[in-house]
């Protein structure tokens, strides 16, 4: 008992509440507490999970190794920085924040005070994630899908994920994907994108090139009516079509002089329980050693997606004043 990580979950709203769940069931970690600025939401959460319930942060943080930070994005730097500040090892939910000034606040604190700080891109998990980093031919292109219907309203709060724009809440998971499969810098962007329902783009298109001459093209709404997540990689010896949803894909290549194409039904997994494992081992294994061992989405990670994601809403915004 005495080698677990001991836990805590600041957030208990739609991810935070999965995170609590997961991490009482994962072997290696113990949860100490939860903690929610609306008690009545942890409240209701500890009672669902039987798990402790703090309403004073600073008593939580005094128990725990580890946290797990799933607040509105526009409070991620606020807390995260104060449980590093603290000596905890953080893992937050996407966006890693809502500017990169406050994204290299955090891995800069992360860094100095020698903590593990892990950034929450959940489809680096996904199985067919997992299938696509089998192929390792040179990626020229990929067109990304991600829609989703408008979130429901939260009384005194923002619609879930609306505190920021569709860019910050749904394409930068698509953004993190293309970042991991290109490795190549951004070096043009050309984008259309306009909010629809909320005070922030809730659709954006946009067109990435690379300076090997690779392309992106990434759509994301959050106003459509069937959802839709989907990946699309052209590599230079084969072609998959990967959905994040249905967990399938084809695989397109040439055999013997001949177009084959073979479908996949990849095996069930919980991407968020392989994120937080992940976090924990890497939590355990700097304890063991006294050297930070990285998680598998790091703080540099997730500022790079946002640092994009940022030029791609800026863009945005002078398309729309482009516009007649």
């Amino acid at each position: 008992m005495a080698d677990l990580i001991k836990v805590g979950v600041v957030g208990t709203g739609a991810l935070g509440r999965h995170h609590a769940r997961l991490y009482a069931q994962n072997p290696n970690a113990e949860v100490v507490g939860i903690y929610d600025a609306n008690t009545e939401s942890a409240q209701k959460v500890g009672s669902e999970f039987n798990l402790p319930v703090f309403t004073d942060l600073d008593q939580l943080a005094a128990q725990c190794d580890a946290f797990s930070v799933a607040v509105p994005a526009t409070y991620h730097a606020q807390v995260v920085l104060g449980l590093l500040a603290k000596g905890k090892h953080v893992l937050v939910e996407k966006p890693i924040a809502v500017t990169a000034d406050e994204a290299r606040a955090m891995v800069e604190a992360a860094k100095k005070g020698n903590l593990v700080f892990g950034v929450g891109h959940t489809e680096r998990f996904s199985p067919s994630t997992d299938f696509l980093d089998k192929f390792s031919g040179r990626t020229r292109f990929v067109e990304a899908r991600r829609f989703a219907a408008y979130p429901p309203a939260r009384p005194g709060l923002h619609r879930r994920g609306t505190e920021v724009s569709v860019t910050l809440d749904l394409m930068v998971h698509d953004i993190d994907l293309v970042l991991h499969t290109i490795d190549s810098e951004v070096v043009d962007i050309d984008v259309c994108g306009t909010p629809v329902l909320s005070d922030s783009n809730d659709v954006v298109s946009v067109r990435l090139k690379f300076a090997d001459g690779s392309r992106a093209n990434l759509t994301a709404s959050r106003v459509s009516g069937t959802p839709e997540r989907t990946l699309k990689v052209f590599k230079e010896d084969c072609f998959l079509s990967l959905d994040y949803a249905q967990h399938c894909g084809t695989v397109s290549s040439v055999k013997d002089g001949e177009v084959v194409t073979e479908e996949f039904k990849f095996e069930e997994k919980n991407a968020l329980a392989a994120e937080l494992d992940d976090f924990i081992r890497a939590v355990a294994a700097s304890r063991a050693s006294g050297k930070v061992q990285e998680t598998a989405v790091t703080g540099i990670h997730g500022l790079r997606a946002l640092e994009l994601a940022i030029r791609i809403d800026e863009a945005a915004a002078e398309f729309r004043k482009q516009l007649k």
